[in-house]
């Protein structure tokens, strides 16, 4: 049956611009640090923060963050061509939808995420990646002498809360969907492997409200755990939080062990850190890994650069499906289901045998 007609005409197609040739593609690859750092200073400066959801002229805005007009304008140009804010034909700036990202009170922000990965160290390292390649081992410490985190922590204070800022965010955010993912339906208790602050448990125990849950990390994380799970939080009574290392030891036993975005350390780690919670739970317990992989996902442009990031930083690696697959069953897992969790995070679901 046709549609009655309603005497409008559907607007006609645009034909999309032409794509750029190679040699376009490539002199804007090259000039990539100008945009990462072009996105650094608009989230360092407030930019997103200080527009609302009515248009601003460039003047108004750098009165607002307290920057000079013509700069501003002109770092708010080149930002609006990767689709970072939009620029009106009047020349008034309003948002898009990856600017409201760059806003600290947006609930799926993405700013300290932006900051992190655009930290100074980062523009020390990158010129070194090819003798990371050659070499195969991380540059920080031929950089600035110690271990990376042992140098964050000492000697870049600014880098280190920016970290765990957006560790933070990114664990909140993730934490919904792998609480939404996970069905733990016939589990009494669940061990969030390495869990930082706890959100992963804490979701899942909102999730099941008679499940017991356990936290596991270093002892400087913990003791920053989420209030919720802290005493005189609403959890504290379901929840016991274990400082320590856990590729030393999990000296925990739990029907489900969760593990998340923490097997990108060397093959040694990662190794002892699987036996230590197959042993801990024995046969017939369940163990969750939730990572970011570098092939057969939506994220891949995303993803291989966070690898490469892995090797600058801590000689560290991101996985495919083949490679995460191999080191659980080496660990003497039983791979069943491999899942998506969003767009950048897959979950592999394991069984130590019985």
């Amino acid at each position: 049956m046709t549609a009655p007609s309603t005497g409008i005409s559907a607007p006609l197609a645009q034909d999309a611009p032409p794509s750029p040739p190679p040699s376009m593609r490539l002199r804007e690859l090259v000039f990539g640090a100008a945009c990462a750092a072009a996105v650094r200073a608009a989230a360092r400066l407030g930019v997103a923060d200080a527009l609302g959801d009515t248009p601003m002229s460039a003047r108004d805005l750098a009165a607002a963050v307290k920057t000079e007009p013509g700069p501003l304008r002109r770092l708010l140009r080149a930002l609006s061509c990767y689709g970072v804010f939009a620029e009106r034909a009047d020349g008034t700036f309003v948002h898009t939808e990856m600017s409201r990202l760059l806003r600290e009170d947006d609930p799926n922000s993405l700013r300290y995420i932006s900051l992190w990965c655009t930290e100074p160290w980062t523009w020390d390292a990158w010129p070194k990646l090819d003798e990371a390649v050659r070499t195969g081992r991380n540059v920080v410490e031929d950089l600035y002498g110690k271990e990376f985190f042992v140098y964050l922590n000492e000697d870049a204070p600014e880098s280190a809360d920016v970290f765990n800022r957006a560790m933070t965010t990114s664990s909140e955010q993730s934490a919904r969907d792998v609480a939404a993912l996970l069905d733990l339906s016939g589990a009494s208790s669940v061990a969030d492997i390495g869990g930082g602050q706890g959100h992963v448990v804490a979701s899942l125990l909102d999730k099941y409200p008679a499940m017991r849950g356990f936290l596991l990390d270093l002892p400087r994380v913990v003791e920053n755990a989420v209030p919720r799970l802290r005493t005189g939080g609403d959890l504290a009574g379901r929840v016991r939080i274990v400082p320590g290392d856990v590729r030393e030891s999990v000296p925990v036993e739990a029907d489900v062990y969760v593990i998340k975005n923490i097997l990108e350390w060397d093959d040694e780690s990662t190794a002892r850190l699987l036996r230590n919670v197959v042993e801990a739970g024995g046969p017939g317990a369940r163990v969750v890994v939730i990572e970011n992989l570098v092939d057969d996902t939506p994220s891949m442009r995303f993803s291989t650069a966070m690898d490469l990031l892995l090797l600058l930083n801590v000689g560290g690696a991101k996985h495919t499906t083949d490679s995460m697959t191999g080191r659980l069953k080496a660990a003497g897992l039983a791979v069943g289901d491999i899942r998506p969790v969003n767009p950048y995070l897959h979950a592999f679901d394991c069984i130590v045998p019985v």
